[in-house]
C-alpha cells in the first residue's frame, strides 16, 4: 500500500461509498449498545473526537455505566493502523456500512427500541418501497417445516416482498432457498461478521445472497459467532420486517424471541399450525394460541396483510403468458384458497400423470404456487397470450 493511499483512508475527504475509519471504530465497540453509540454521536458528532478524547472526559457522559466506559476507553487503545487494516478488509470484502445518521440506513429500524448504531453489509440493504417478512423457526425441523419455509419463500419473493432470515440450518435456510429460486430478494442477518459464513454448510447459501440481496450484521468483520450474540440479532430481523411468520418452532426457541421482538416493535405475527403434541409445533402452536395470526397460504397471508395488496401477482403484472388450453384448464380450476391434488383430478379428468406436468410448469411460469404437500393456490396474472 502506497503512503498517499493509507494517508486517503478513512480522512473526511474520502471516496463516496468508503468506510469513515472512525465511524468503523465507534461502531464495533463492544458491550455498548447501538441506543447508547446514537447519544455518544449526539454528543460528539465527528466520533474521532471521542476517539482522541483526554482520559477521564468521559465523564461528560454520565449516562453510561462504568463498564461502558470501560469499553470505550480500551478502543481508544486500538492503534489507527489497525483501523485503517480493518477498513481495508471491508474493501476488499466488498463489506460496506450504514450507521444511524445515513441515508441508506433502514427506517424500518429507526423506530425499534434499540436499533443498532451501524449496520455492515455485504449485498444490499432491504428497499424501503418493497414490504418484507421474515421467515423464521427451528434448526432441527421437520421434512415438512422446510417444505413450507421453502415455499413460503418462493411464494413471497415471486410477489417482489423482501424475504428476511437468520441463515441458521433448518427454516431459516430453506426460507433463503425459496427465495432464490423465485429469483427474488432474500438478506440474511447474522450473528457474527457478515465476512463469516455460519454455519458453514450454507457456504453456497452464503456466496449466492449478495447478488438477490443481502448479509447484514451489527457486528465487525471477523466476529466470531457467540451464543450471547443471536438473540440481539434476533431483534434486526424482526425490525427489518413488516411481518414475521414463524414456521415450527419448540416450546424454547429462538424463533419465539424474534416473534416477542417483532410484538415489541408493532410488527404483525403469524404461525404455520403444527399437529398437537408434536415438540416441534409447540411454540407456534402457543403464539397462534395467545392471539398471532394462522398461516394457511400465502394467498390467506397477502389479503389478510392488506399493505401487500399491490403486490399480488408481481410476477407476471405487466407480462401476458403463453398457456396451453390443458394449463389454462387447470389453472381455472385453482383459486386463492389451497386446492388439493385429488380436488383438481375430479374437476379436470385429467390422468394424474399429465395433471402432474401440468401443475409443475404452471409453477415454473409463475402461476401457481404449492403451499404444502400436494395442495396449490393461484396467483394473479394479467392475462394469456
Amino acid at each position: 500500500m502506497t503512503e498517499n493511499r493509507r494517508d486517503s483512508i478513512g480522512t473526511k475527504g474520502e471516496e463516496k461509498g468508503s468506510i469513515q475509519k472512525f465511524e468503523y471504530w465507534l461502531a464495533g465497540i463492544p458491550s455498548v449498545s447501538g441506543k447508547k453509540k446514537i447519544q455518544l454521536k449526539a454528543q460528539f458528532p465527528d466520533p474521532e473526537e471521542l476517539y482522541r478524547l483526554p482520559k477521564g472526559q468521559l465523564q461528560k457522559a454520565p449516562w453510561l455505566t462504568e463498564k461502558e466506559k470501560a469499553a470505550i476507553a480500551a478502543a481508544q487503545q486500538i492503534p489507527e493502523p489497525k483501523l485503517d487494516a480493518g477498513v481495508c478488509c471491508c474493501a476488499k470484502e466488498q463489506i460496506q456500512l450504514a450507521t444511524w445518521q445515513d441515508a441508506k440506513y433502514p427506517k424500518r429500524l429507526r423506530d425499534i427500541y434499540n436499533p443498532p448504531y451501524g449496520l455492515y453489509y455485504r449485498g444490499s440493504l432491504p428497499p424501503e418501497d418493497a414490504p418484507s417478512v421474515a421467515i423464521v423457526g427451528a434448526r432441527s425441523c421437520s421434512a415438512y417445516g422446510v417444505q413450507m419455509a421453502g415455499e413460503i419463500g418462493w411464494g413471497l419473493a415471486s410477489q417482489g416482498i423482501s424475504v428476511i432470515s437468520g441463515m441458521a440450518l433448518g427454516i431459516d435456510g430453506a426460507g433463503h432457498q425459496g427465495a432464490l429460486k423465485a429469483h427474488g430478494r432474500t438478506y440474511g442477518i447474522f450473528g457474527c461478521g457478515v465476512d463469516v459464513c455460519y454455519p458453514a454448510s450454507h457456504r453456497e447459501l452464503y456466496e449466492a445472497i449478495p447478488a438477490r440481496g443481502g448479509l447484514v450484521s451489527e457486528y465487525q468483520p471477523r466476529t466470531k459467532p457467540l451464543a450471547m450474540f443471536f438473540p440481539q440479532r434476533n431483534r434486526i430481523i424482526s425490525g427489518l420486517s413488516d411481518a414475521v411468520i414463524v414456521v415450527e418452532a419448540r416450546e424454547k426457541s429462538g424463533a419465539l424471541i424474534t416473534a416477542d421482538f417483532a410484538l415489541e416493535q408493532g410488527r404483525e405475527v403469524y404461525a404455520v399450525p403444527g399437529r398437537a403434541g408434536d415438540p416441534l409445533s409447540e411454540g407456534a402452536n402457543r403464539l397462534i394460541r395467545q392471539g398471532a395470526g394462522i398461516f394457511l397460504s400465502i394467498g390467506d397471508f397477502l389479503k389478510e396483510m392488506g399493505i401487500f395488496a399491490d403486490f399480488v401477482g408481481y410476477s407476471a403484472k405487466n407480462q401476458k403468458l403463453s398457456l396451453e388450453k390443458s394449463e389454462k384448464l387447470v389453472y381455472s380450476c385453482v383459486d386463492l384458497s389451497p386446492k388439493s391434488i385429488e380436488g383438481l383430478l375430479a374437476e379436470t379428468s385429467l390422468p394424474f400423470g399429465e395433471l402432474m406436468e401440468i401443475l409443475e410448469s404452471l409453477r415454473e411460469k409463475g402461476c401457481i404456487l404449492e403451499v404444502y404437500k400436494n395442495y396449490y393456490i393461484r396467483l394473479e396474472i394479467s392475462g394469456f397470450a
